[in-house]
């Protein structure tokens, strides 16, 4: 394990006990942000195989298994401690893989209906992010979707100061103590985030066929991309021309 992700692991590790309690106030549009997510969703049949990356404590997850209760789920997250607190959370579910690894580099054994992920991916670099994208797409079955709700870049040096002081203010004007909040100042050293556009721009490079940003808030947004069973058909323009 890189030295980098030996200390994401560490970092998480620490303050598992206290993250979901955390969450509502670290993001200011939670309700939107995590319901987005879970809406785009969508699969083809009840019982959905759905796979979490940076899963965490199974927020997301947990959100998904209301959706599909009959769904099979795999979480995977570095963080040991994370780990825990997600199988204490799914102490009476079944059908639940948890797989403790680097995200980045693991290889996944089966594919899947549907792949989430939610605040994990911008803690990896621009060619780690690439090859995961193009990694989510030959996991996914035809048809799945890949939705990534997470932090972006701003665009520019002024976009990305704006982000960063509405999210300030919203966090000291928040419950949480000045303890927590200095935490979450010093987790963002770990973040190496890149802009919506490059990400966008990732996926569809990766092979996804419709791609798009469905919400934004500030740097929040949830990215949605979806595996076809075929290409689409391309238009040409006599597709265009009125009837006769």
């Amino acid at each position: 394990m890189s030295d980098s992700r030996e200390e994401i692991r560490k970092v998480f590790n620490d303050v598992a006990q206290a993250y979901d309690s955390q969450r509502r106030y670290l993001i200011p549009c939670f309700d939107d942000f995590y319901g987005t997510a879970v809406d785009l969703a969508e699969a083809d049949q009840p019982e959905p195989s759905i796979l979490d990356i940076g899963a965490g404590t199974g927020l997301v997850s947990a959100l998904l298994l209301k959706k599909y209760p009959a769904a099979s789920l795999t979480l995977i997250d570095v963080s040991d401690q994370m780990m825990a607190m997600a199988r204490q959370r799914f102490r009476n579910a079944f059908d639940i893989e948890y797989i403790i690894d680097d995200f980045a580099r693991h290889q996944f054994a089966k594919s899947f209906d549907i792949i989430v992920s939610s605040l994990a991916i911008h803690h990896l670099d621009e060619p780690e992010k690439k090859a995961l994208y193009n990694k989510v797409y030959h996991t996914l079955r035809k048809p799945g979707c890949f939705i990534n709700a997470d932090q972006v870049l701003g665009s520019t040096a002024y976009l990305e100061n704006l982000y960063k002081k509405d999210w300030r203010k919203k966090v000291l004007d928040s419950p949480l103590t000045q303890e927590e909040i200095g935490q979450a100042y010093e987790r963002t050293r770990m973040d190496q985030m890149s802009t919506l556009g490059e990400q966008l721009g990732w996926l569809k490079d990766a092979g996804f066929s419709e791609v798009d940003c469905v919400y934004k808030y500030y740097n929040f947004v949830v990215m949605y991309a979806r595996k076809l069973c075929s290409a689409p058909r391309a238009e040409h323009s006599s597709d265009r021309l009125p009837k006769q």
